[in-house]
């Protein structure tokens, strides 16, 4: 897709940091228990996993901002959290990682989302999910316009969807028009729901998944690609198009026509969970730095191709970056 020098990376990086970028969406803790697995439940027949430790990490939208974070951008996170300890866990965690949380809107009518998981013998087992779906309110909507609407240094917007609740058509809607009266660029990561209410975005970043789901028809070939990727520019009247293709790497569709496409830098894949969080931090911490949109892409994917061997939810650095292009 793109050729980066090392002096060019290091130049972005540098440049990335401090920037602010607003995180807009489902934000959500992830638990995970760690343990053996040596035999099976006499009740069932399931595995028996002797637990020996418990982890939590920033998840959804938060292992967006998370990730922002540990590139030395600035994050603003935004989103809802019950009015519960998990909620307060969030909150904790993402100031004592220097986040801004200012975007944090408490809700007494819904949960905090967790997703936990289960990991035996460095392998996930189950994954139980606590959460509700129904769409948020009108205040919250309110709230995170003017947040985009009014903070001086703000130098991009995400929107990441995970169909929870918070970016309804409204809310998506309204962020994408406050942006542009301020000319500030919009990152989307979007799910099923809502998908064709992304317009005008800088860059939209299904993944094949996504796109087959929205368009309605098989994605498995080149050409499928390119056919998705043409159509979701028309109809959604975006500058920018990226695909990631798992294993395949992404391709890339522009305003101006051209097309490009990079193959995946993974090695040896443990978990694919957070792979899209890191693309669309790097995509957005880079080219709020002046990265070109090719650029930027190119260091996404190669951004997503390193968490990717690690298992759990992992961040993206900027010196594992640099080591990379190294």
């Amino acid at each position: 897709m793109h050729e980066l020098s090392r002096e060019r990376t290091k130049e972005l990086l540098e440049a990335a940091r401090g920037k602010e970028i607003a995180v807009i969406g489902d934000v959500m803790l992830d638990r995970y228990f760690w343990g053996a697995v040596s035999r099976v439940s006499p009740e069932a027949p399931v595995p028996v996993v002797d637990v020996e430790s418990e982890t939590i990490h920033l998840g959804g939208a938060a292992n967006v901002a998370a990730n922002l974070q540990a590139l030395g951008a600035q994050p603003v996170l935004c989103g809802v959290i019950g009015d519960d300890s998990t909620g307060k866990m969030i909150k904790m965690l993402a100031d004592d990682a220097g986040m801004n949380t200012s975007g944090l809107v408490v809700s007494a009518q819904r949960p905090t989302t967790v997703k936990t998981r289960v990991i035996g013998n460095n392998q996930q087992i189950v994954r139980l999910d606590r959460e509700t779906r129904t769409n948020v309110d009108g205040d919250v909507v309110d709230a995170l316009r003017t947040l985009i609407a009014t903070r001086p240094q703000l130098a991009g917007v995400i929107l990441e969807d995970y169909n929870k609740g918070l970016l309804t058509e409204e809310l998506i809607e309204a962020a994408i028009a406050a942006a542009a009266e301020r000319g500030i660029p919009v990152f989307v990561d979007p799910k099923r729901s809502n998908f064709f209410a992304y317009r005008h975005a800088y860059v939209f970043k299904p993944n094949r998944k996504e796109a087959t789901d929205a368009l309605g028809y098989p994605i498995r070939t080149d050409d499928d690609v390119r056919k998705a990727g043409i159509e979701l520019l028309e109809r959604l009247q975006c500058e920018n198009v990226l695909i990631t293709l798992g294993a395949a790497g992404m391709m890339l569709f522009e305003r101006n026509g051209a097309v490009s496409s990079v193959p995946t830098i993974a090695k040896n894949v443990a978990d694919v969970s957070g792979a899209g969080d890191t693309a669309i931090a790097t995509l957005a911490a880079l080219s709020t730095a002046g990265a070109n949109v090719r650029e930027a892409a190119t260091l996404a994917n190669i951004a997503s191709g390193i968490v990717v061997e690690e298992p759990g939810i992992v961040s993206i650095t900027a010196e594992r970056l640099m080591a990379a292009i190294a």
